[in-house]
């Protein structure tokens, strides 16, 4: 991933978890980070550290994405910090459990701005920010269910679901200078505070008989990244769930 050297990226939600091992694996691949957090202050500044012993540059931003105005904050932090950011990887989420019958207005909005319009916000100002010769990359985070949709996580799975059409639609909005893709995460990690009735799914009902990895997750996000042919796709890391009746 030589190609990746020297390029600037923007990992929402990259403190902790699956985020952090994606900001991580970008400074292995030669990729300066700004690691973006709302709460986790102290996690956010040992992946710093962390990236800067694998001898990339770092620096933190942080902001709410429920608010409208924090992502072009974000992009003009981060670049005035780093160097302008040309890979922008969306992985911040809200997570959370809830039926038809039980979504309220506030729930329903909650989900929706950081799980869609937060995206959408920052790929709008990351693409007003690029300079004009050069290339960029976005990849959403997303999850299986957007294309499997479940009841009993509808407010959770109908932001998903705009999120994998928004990725479609970026991927052609911004072409040719920005490739757009999405990696869709199967039962990679449960969620920090699950729901009482959360459900992992079972192993043996995966065909590969495996759970997919933080890691793997970040394989599929540096084969986007060196592949420039690639725009509009989506990559199932789901030890394939999405198989399974």
């Amino acid at each position: 991933m030589n190609e990746l050297k020297g390029r600037v990226a923007l990992v929402t939600g990259g403190a902790v978890r699956v985020g952090r091992v994606l900001a991580l694996s970008l400074a292995r691949a030669g990729v300066d980070v700004a690691v973006h957090h709302n709460r986790s202050l102290a996690e956010a500044r040992e992946t710093a550290f962390a990236i800067s012993e694998l001898g990339a540059r770092a620096t933190l931003v942080q902001g709410d994405l429920v608010d409208a105005d924090a992502p072009a904050r974000l992009l003009a932090e981060a670049s005035a910090e780093l160097g302008p950011v040309d890979i922008l990887v969306n992985n911040a989420s809200l997570f959370d459990q809830g039926r038809f019958a039980a979504t309220d207005l506030a729930a329903w909005s909650r989900m929706q701005r950081i799980n869609l319009r937060a995206p959408l916000l920052l790929s709008q100002a990351f693409a007003a920010a690029l300079p004009a010769d050069r290339e960029g990359d976005i990849v959403n985070l997303n999850d299986i269910h957007a294309l499997r949709p479940r009841a009993d996580y509808f407010a959770y799975t109908q932001s998903k679901a705009a999120l994998h059409d928004l990725t479609r639609n970026l991927a052609l909005a911004l072409a040719p200078r920005v490739r757009v893709n999405e990696i869709a995460l199967g039962a990679v990690l449960p969620p920090a505070s699950p729901p009482e009735s959360y459900a992992h799914v079972s192993r043996d009902a995966l065909p590969l008989r495996r759970f997919p990895t933080p890691d793997d997750v970040a394989d599929a996000l540096l084969f986007l990244l060196g592949c420039r042919a690639v725009t509009g796709q989506t990559i199932l890391v789901d030890g394939g769930e999405h198989l399974s009746a």
